[in-house]
């Protein structure tokens, strides 16, 4: 029960993130443009530094070995979430339903994942949780780009290599592995500017879901298919699958299960604008279902629990 009434605190947190970010494009404090800004702030620079911060730890097999399970668990996760999206969302690569499959696949595991995690594991469920993002920025920098691009040059092996995400991500391990720890001098501004991810990423979504009558969506029925895949049916399905794992690390399963069952990532809504798709609908997926996550959320990590004590 203390799991629940945390996550639901938790994810009220980020939604007042999103209000403010919504007031501030209501009150002109930001533009649409400032909004693009923000986004490209976000995804090249805060994100990629919050990543290398995160591998900053004591070396450890234990931490090594959960952070083995859950980038497996998160890739195959976010696989499922991908085949389910592909099977049940149809419709032309021109139109809304690539949109559609972002939403329905990508999780907020880094944004929501963290500071979740945070509270729920402490520092070492941050940890776990950089594994999920390695898996994901993988993905989405792959096969989610090609996704809402159709253009292999979007995800070259050049463009792949010199990602600041994957970058950052290949030497934060690298570092952790070898034990090699940052100066001070420069950890303490690189901390500065990973602590700067969760409101910067809310209040982008904020402002973009401020541009859109987050009412009438509410009124659209594909919306629901997506909620219904991302928040209930597949994290239902790994809920389960998750339990049936022999007890080597729950605090990195349960960890991997709370990123993955995350409502829609920020980060499909910020492809959407920085790719000229249909941003508002995806601003909408992703609001609807950070708001349904309140109930959801709580509700799988509550279902995985019951599983683990049955099974």
């Amino acid at each position: 029960m203390d799991l629940v009434i945390i996550l639901f605190k938790q994810v009220l947190i980020m939604l007042i993130l999103v209000g403010v970010g919504a007031l501030c494009y209501k009150i002109r404090l930001i533009s649409k443009e400032g909004n693009k800004s923000l986004t490209n702030l976000v995804l090249y620079v805060v994100n990629p530094v919050l990543i290398f911060v995160s591998y900053q730890q004591d070396f450890s097999y234990r931490l090594l070995k959960g952070l083995g399970i859950a980038f497996v668990l998160s890739a195959v996760g976010f696989g499922i979430f991908g085949l389910f999206a592909f099977l049940f969302i149809r419709g032309k690569q021109s139109g809304d339903s690539v949109v559609e499959r972002l939403n329905a696949t990508y999780s907020n595991c880094g944004f929501m994942g963290i500071p979740l995690a945070l509270a729920l594991f402490g520092s070492e469920g941050v940890f776990y949780v950089t594994a999920v993002n390695t898996a994901f920025n993988i993905i989405i920098w792959t096969i989610g780009v090609y996704s809402i691009t159709k253009d292999r040059s979007f995800v070259s092996v050049k463009k792949i290599v010199t990602n600041p995400t994957i970058i950052a991500t290949v030497l934060g391990f690298l570092m952790f592995v070898f034990r090699i720890e940052v100066p001070q001098i420069i950890y303490t501004p690189c901390n500065y500017l990973a602590s700067m991810v969760t409101p910067l990423a809310m209040i982008v979504a904020g402002v973009t879901i401020a541009q859109n009558n987050i009412l009438k969506a509410f009124l659209k029925p594909r919306i629901y298919l997506v909620c219904a895949l991302k928040l209930v049916l597949v994290p239902v399905i790994l809920s389960f699958l998750f339990a049936l794992i022999p007890d080597v690390n729950n605090t990195a399963v349960t960890t991997s299960l709370l990123c993955l069952s995350c409502p829609s990532a920020t980060i499909a809504t910020m492809f959407a604008i920085k790719f000229n798709k249909n941003a508002s609908y995806s601003a909408q997926m992703f609001g609807i279902t950070t708001i349904l996550s309140v109930v959801t959320l709580p509700l799988v990590i509550g279902l995985y629990t019951a599983f683990n004590s049955i099974l």
